[in-house]
């Protein structure tokens, strides 16, 4: 049986994750593939006695809502488990032991309803209160904003975020403000039916002007804070994660790409770009804090370092957002501005010469 470490195990739905918040989630992964000599038994009883820690009864919840897969389909609580069968399973979190206190924080709401609010998170913010940091956080700040309309209580488990980005990167995220529309929701990202795209400016310019990177994801065995991309046979952990990407400008060193996620893992489009020669502009932990391409002369050092300067984090914007509405069906589609210093950073770099 090949499964997750907990560690790994434990994600949100999306590209990114602060590091700060390795094992407190609201959602918890869970694979692995049946040994040959298994004989017939009722998966939620399977998945009970290979899991450990979790009830009978929370498996069950999970295959009911469509969220126990064997082998890409969706299976009801008495499927029967086969030899070789690969089972996934996303499991609702068991509540943390940290409160979600209101605060009043100037959030950009770009969109609510009663049922979900998207925002567009700025640079710098965490989004969830977790070890580390406690306060000053996208889920702080929404929880004011809900408390001044007298809505529930945030700590309620069963609403909140469904996936997330990182701290420092910037852009769209949808907060679920029911149990239903965080399920359906939910149940979105794990399909795969969301549209979520990124622009990013990487160092190097591209001979072919559109790519797709495939690399199985997991943690470095020297630094646990970052990723890399693994062999499977190497590492049997890792994840299966597949980017898109399209050069949108070529600087002189430098390039501007969209990047469209197939799949949602850590730090995705940060690893893929990297492996692929072209670490994102300012990603100090993937190495894009160095001058990877250019003249080592004192004018160009110094251009950099303004660079740098303007856009002091990886150069990464959640752009794009897509999903139907957990009520309606309706296809929604939200399109956001690149912030004040990813702007600058891209303007610096048209108006360059060499």
């Amino acid at each position: 049986m090949e499964t997750e470490d907990l560690l790994q195990s434990q994600e949100l739905f999306d590209d990114d994750e602060n590091l700060a918040l390795p094992t407190e989630q609201l959602y918890e992964r869970f694979s692995c593939t049946v040994d040959k000599g298994q004989s017939p038994l009722r998966i939620d009883k399977y998945l009970f006695n290979v899991m450990g820690g979790t009830s009978r009864t929370r498996i069950q919840n999970a295959a009911e809502a469509g969220f126990v897969l064997v082998n890409g389909k969706a299976v009801n609580p008495n499927y029967k488990v086969a030899p070789l069968d690969l089972i996934q399973v996303m499991l609702n979190q068991e509540p943390n032991d940290y409160r979600i206190e209101p605060e009043n924080i100037p959030i950009d709401i770009v969109y609510e309803d009663d049922d979900l609010i998207v925002v567009n998170k700025p640079a710098n913010m965490v989004v969830h209160p977790g070890f580390g940091n406690y306060s000053g956080t996208l889920l702080n700040a929404i929880a004011y904003h809900l408390n001044c309309g007298g809505y529930e209580n945030m700590n309620d488990s069963s609403i909140g975020l469904v996936h997330r980005i990182d701290k420092d990167t910037s852009g769209l995220l949808v907060v679920a403000k029911n149990a239903d529309a965080k399920q359906r929701l939910a149940k979105q990202f794990f399909d795969k039916t969301t549209v979520r795209t990124y622009n990013a400016l990487v160092w190097g310019t591209f001979t072919e002007q559109e790519g797709t990177i495939e690399g199985a994801l997991a943690r470095d065995n020297h630094d646990r804070l970052i990723f890399r991309v693994w062999d499977p046979e190497e590492n049997p952990n890792a994840k299966h994660a597949v980017t898109h990407y399209r050069v949108l400008e070529q600087y002189a060193y430098t390039s501007l790409v969209e990047c469209r996620l197939e799949t949602g893992r850590t730090h995705q489009i940060r690893v893929h770009m990297k492996h692929i020669g072209h670490p994102l502009f300012a990603d100090e932990k993937y190495g894009g804090m160095e001058i990877i391409r250019g003249q080592q002369t004192q004018k160009y050092r110094q251009f950099i370092k303004n660079c740098f300067e303007i856009c002091h984090r990886q150069a990464l914007h959640a752009k794009t957002l897509g999903f139907r509405h957990p009520r309606t069906g309706e296809e929604m589609f939200f399109d956001s501005s690149w912030p004040i210093d990813f702007t600058a950073l891209i303007e610096k770099w048209r108006r360059f010469q060499i």
